[in-house]
């Protein structure tokens, strides 16, 4: 299986994982942490859940992952993602040292890998990150504008 297969199945992953997000009236967002191969951690929004501003897909899988290494040190894992990293969870990427990561659909509004900033590539830190965007961006896109549509047409129902 070539690299780009690979991303898509595990894509496909944290795809599963933002729908648990939408079942459930969060963002559907979903993430996924690999190493080796092996899934090693899940996470998915809970933000209005939890009422916990920190409580992202990429935070949850990254506290996971750590657990499972036993280390805060993610070397040598890929995090899948189904909407490009904010500002918040790029920063908590660089800190744990992951080296890669893939990403479905650009965030315009709040993405800090490559819409709004470049986070994950600045040399200023201590720690780059390889980066792939846009796998599976029309099905992650696709998920969210259907999403917040539908939130759009309940708010506009409740208030007739």
């Amino acid at each position: 299986m070539d690299v780009f297969e690979q991303d898509c199945q595990f894509m496909r992953m944290a795809i599963e994982e933002a729908k648990k997000a939408e079942t459930i009236g969060e963002v559907p967002i979903g993430a996924v942490i690999v190493k080796d191969g092996n899934v090693i951690a899940k996470g998915y929004n809970l933000r209005e859940t939890s009422q916990n501003a920190v409580t992202h897909a990429e935070l949850s899988a990254i506290q996971d992952a750590c657990k499972a290494l036993g280390s805060w040190r993610l070397e040598e894992t890929t995090l899948y993602v189904t909407l490009e990293p904010c500002p918040m969870c790029a920063g908590a990427i660089l800190q744990s040292r992951i080296p890669r990561v893939v990403y479905g659909a650009r965030d315009p509004k709040g993405g800090c890998v490559d819409s709004l900033y470049r986070l994950l590539n600045d040399p200023r830190f201590n720690h780059e990150c390889e980066v792939a965007e846009g796998v599976l961006s029309d099905e992650c896109g696709q998920m969210l504008s259907t999403f917040f549509r539908n939130l759009r047409l309940k708010k506009k129902q409740e208030r007739q």
